[in-house]
C-alpha cells in the first residue's frame, strides 16, 4: 500500500499561461495525490505566488489570512482593452507620449489609499449566479458596482516610454488591471483619457507567503517536497497556542478549550509541537475547533 504523501502547503511560483486549476493538476501528478487545492487564484497571464494545500493542508486554505497582497506589474499607456489587460481586444488608442511624469505621479496618488474601485467586467465576480467573465463572453455588457478596497502602496519603479513598471500592495479584492485602466483613463490629452492596460503582472506576496517560500513547477518535478509541512504552515500562517496533555486530548476529540483571550483564528499545538487544530473564541466563550488537523486515533 502506497503511503499517503505528507500534508502541508506548497507555494508555487506560477508561470504565465497556466490557470490555477492547471497548477493543481500538475501538482496532483507530481506529488501523486488527488488531495490538492489552491487559495488566492491567479489569472493565466499572471505569474508568482500561488498557495496550494496538500493532504490535510487543504483544510487550512479556507482559513488562511490572505487579505493583503503585493505585486509588480507593467502598465502600458495609450490603449484601453476589453479586459483591461493585454489579452483583450483594443477598444481605443491615443498618443501618450506627451503625458508628463508629474501627471502620472498625480494619477497614481489618486488611486492610492482607500478607494472605490469598479472591478474589471471580466472578473470572476458572480452576477445573478454567473461569473461576470462568462456573461461578457456570451456577448452581454457587464458593469459591476464599485467596491471599497485599500491600495496601501502604488509606486512607480520605472518609466520606459509608454510602459510603467509599478509596485502595488493592496487588500484582497483589488484588481491591479483596474488600476491600470483607471490610471490611463485619468491621464488626459486634449481632454480625453489616453487609456491604459496591464501587460505583465507578478504576485510577489499573498498574506505571509512570498517568493522566498515559492518554487517553480520544474523545481518541484525534480524535488517533489512541501514548501511547509503542516506544523510549519500553521506556525507561519496563524498565531500559536501551546497546550498541555489534557487540553491536547480534548481538542483531538473536538472538545472546546478554555478561552485564552485571543482574537481571530489561531493554531493550537501539542507539547511535542504538533499542530492539532485551528480554533476561534467568540463572545468571551471557549475556544472551539474550526478544523481538527490531528484527530484522536491519528
Amino acid at each position: 500500500m502506497t503511503p499517503a504523501p505528507p500534508s502541508g502547503l506548497v507555494v508555487v511560483d506560477k508561470p504565465g499561461g497556466l490557470t490555477s486549476h492547471d497548477v493543481v493538476a500538475r501538482l496532483r501528478r507530481i506529488l501523486r495525490t488527488r488531495k490538492v487545492g489552491h487559495a488566492g487564484t491567479l489569472d493565466p497571464m499572471a505569474t508568482g505566488v500561488l498557495v496550494c494545500g496538500i493532504g490535510r493542508g487543504t483544510k487550512l486554505l479556507g482559513h488562511l489570512a490572505l487579505d493583503t497582497k503585493a505585486y509588480t506589474a507593467t502598465i502600458r499607456l495609450g490603449a484601453a482593452t476589453t479586459t483591461d489587460d493585454a489579452e483583450g481586444e483594443t477598444v481605443s488608442t491615443a498618443d501618450a507620449s506627451t503625458v508628463t511624469d508629474e501627471a502620472i505621479a498625480a494619477g497614481i496618488a489618486a488611486l492610492t489609499g482607500d478607494i472605490a474601485q469598479v472591478p474589471s467586467s471580466v472578473s470572476a465576480i458572480k452576477v445573478d449566479g454567473q461569473r461576470a467573465y462568462a456573461r461578457v463572453r456570451a456577448g452581454e455588457e457587464v458593469v459591476l458596482a464599485a467596491r471599497p478596497v485599500t491600495v496601501s502602496a502604488f509606486t512607480l519603479l520605472a518609466r520606459r516610454g509608454d510602459d510603467l513598471d509599478v509596485l502595488v500592495e493592496c487588500t484582497s479584492g483589488t484588481y491591479v488591471r483596474a488600476l491600470a485602466r483607471d490610471l490611463g483613463a485619468g491621464l488626459l490629452v486634449d481632454g480625453r483619457g489616453v487609456g491604459g492596460h496591464l501587460t505583465a503582472l507578478r504576485r510577489t506576496r499573498v498574506g505571509p507567503f512570498d517568493l522566498g517560500h515559492a518554487r517553480t513547477l520544474e523545481q518541484l518535478e525534480t524535488d517533489p517536497t512541501l514548501s511547509l509541512p503542516l506544523d510549519a504552515a500553521v506556525c507561519v500562517a496563524f498565531p500559536r497556542r501551546d497546550l498541555d496533555d489534557d487540553a491536547t486530548a480534548d481538542i483531538r476529540h473536538g472538545r472546546p478549550l478554555p478561552a485564552d483571550g485571543r482574537a481571530g483564528t489561531y493554531g493550537v499545538f501539542s507539547p511535542e509541537g504538533r499542530a492539532l487544530a485551528l480554533v476561534r473564541e467568540a463572545d468571551g466563550g471557549p475556544a472551539r475547533p474550526l478544523v481538527v488537523l490531528a484527530p484522536a486515533g491519528d
